[in-house]
């Protein structure tokens, strides 16, 4: 682990180094970062392979080389300022706080550095953002702490699958951070099975007065594939969500995003339950269209017709 965290700065260093030396030679290099010069080229090697998505011819990270020295060619957008959206923004900084109290991963400090000039700009630039990472900080902290205490927890969870909200008793097993987002894992006494719990859907938790003592047989979760797998019996849903729908992209895990015009996407999302995914569609309104399964599509219609229906005795508001 220890290789993998200075790695990580000094490639991210690499670039803006390099733009502002052209021709520097590979030695120097090496000197300027404590590292060797075969490392230095390893580094290099790896930084030839990313870029930005695509993946492609100029999309990639390009570098030229003339004898032992090296020259940027193609940046892929590094020497610009990044600029975060309010949701990218809100899951660096509960991804960065969950990051901090994980000892021996990263240098905490740094890490609690870079999130109070994140907390700042973001703070400056929508005051939404930090309040909704807050809104999970409680959470965080009583699952770090039940952790440390080896506590069991009562919690209040939200379900988005099934649009409904049960109260649990959980043994905390660990805190993972897969893509962004926190989760809890831990021995559920009412499914008596491993779970894991995203903190963003934890509304209320409460630590008890009992030890957490989840079961020998208790395994954690190979994340190694990503948490959601397809499960039998889901169907495939493909909707394309007006700018303001492009949060159900950022709540709900989806297979695969494709970026539309004006900041439209299309995303295709997996449902075990017609019902729900019908709700949420009509919760959208005109901010989203079903695209692919036809059945659900006319669900929605069926659905949203009825709805006028019943509301037919209700008196109209129209102009005179």
């Amino acid at each position: 682990m220890a290789g993998v965290t200075e790695r990580l700065p000094r490639l991210l260093a690499l670039v803006p180094y390099l733009l502002a030396r052209p021709g520097v030679p590979i030695e120097e290099v090496a000197a300027d970062f404590s590292v060797t010069v075969r490392q230095v080229r390893r580094d290099l090697e790896l930084l030839w392979m990313c870029g930005l998505p695509g993946y492609g011819p100029g999309d990639l990270i390009d570098l030229s080389f003339e004898g032992d020295t090296v020259t940027v060619t193609f940046d892929a957008g590094m020497r610009r300022p990044l600029r975060l959206s309010g949701a990218e923004a809100i899951a660096l900084v509960v991804a960065l706080r969950a990051l901090a109290e994980m000892p021996g991963v990263v240098d905490a400090g740094s890490v609690r550095r870079a999130l109070a000039k994140i907390e700042a700009a973001a703070g400056q630039a929508d005051g939404v953002v930090v309040g909704l990472a807050r809104g999970e900080e409680a959470a965080l902290t009583a699952v770090r702490d039940a952790l440390e205490g080896h506590r069991a927890l009562r919690i209040r969870y939200y379900t988005p699958s099934r649009d409904t909200v049960s109260e649990r008793t959980v043994d905390p097993m660990r805190l993972l951070l897969v893509e962004g987002r926190s989760y809890l894992e831990a021995w559920c006494r009412v499914a008596e099975d491993v779970r894991l719990f995203r903190l963003d859907r934890i509304e209320h938790v409460v630590t008890l007065d009992e030890p957490a003592v989840p079961p020998p047989h208790a395994r954690p979760t190979d994340s190694s594939a990503g948490l959601f797998r397809a499960q039998p019996g889901q169907q495939i849903a493909v909707l394309t969500l007006a700018p303001d729908a492009r949060w159900v992209a950022e709540y709900y895990p989806v297979d695969e995003l494709i970026e539309g015009e004006g900041g439209a996407a299309t995303v295709r999302m997996r449902y075990a339950e017609t019902g729900w995914m019908v709700r949420l569609v009509l919760g959208l309104g005109a901010d989203v269209v079903v695209r692919e399964p036809a059945e659900l599509a006319a669900a929605v219609a069926q659905r949203a017709l009825a709805a006028v229906r019943r509301s037919s005795h209700l008196p109209s508001h129209e102009a005179s």
